[in-house]
């Protein structure tokens, strides 16, 4: 099987760097989803989908909120909803303390990019 890792083929390449990003802030983007109240799985899905459009499916946010629940930055509960019982997840003590983490992080290096943008974008002006 041939590596494709690195391959950097017009749109695949792209494509491919686009889904690494996605996948380096689901995991803050859920935690995030979470700040505000307890949702279950399908709410957090549908939330993320409403403010970003991220498409996530089942099979891809809950093994991540396993981790997250395994790791001790959500907690876990079964709740009777009158339809059927749903796991609601929220945050823990430790998870507000990693959200507050990553969130700092990600501004850091957004604003690091950022930079680096503006002066590629002055340097392309300059060379006109």
């Amino acid at each position: 099987m041939a590596d494709t890792t690195n391959r950097n083929d017009g749109r695949g390449g792209s494509e491919s760097w686009q889904e690494q990003l996605r996948r380096g802030g689901l995991e803050l983007a859920i935690l995030l989803s979470l700040t505000r109240e307890p949702r279950y799985g399908l709410e957090i899905i549908r939330h993320l989908e409403e403010f970003t459009d991220l498409v996530v499916t089942e099979g891809t946010i809950y093994p991540i909120l396993a981790r997250l629940s395994r790791d001790g930055l959500v907690a876990a509960d079964w709740r009777d909803t009158g339809v059927h019982p749903r796991k609601y997840y929220q945050l823990t003590s430790r998870g507000r303390e990693r959200l507050d983490e990553m969130v700092a992080s990600w501004k850091s290096f957004a604003a690091k990019l950022d930079r680096l943008m503006s002066a590629a974008e002055e340097n392309n002006h300059e060379t006109l």
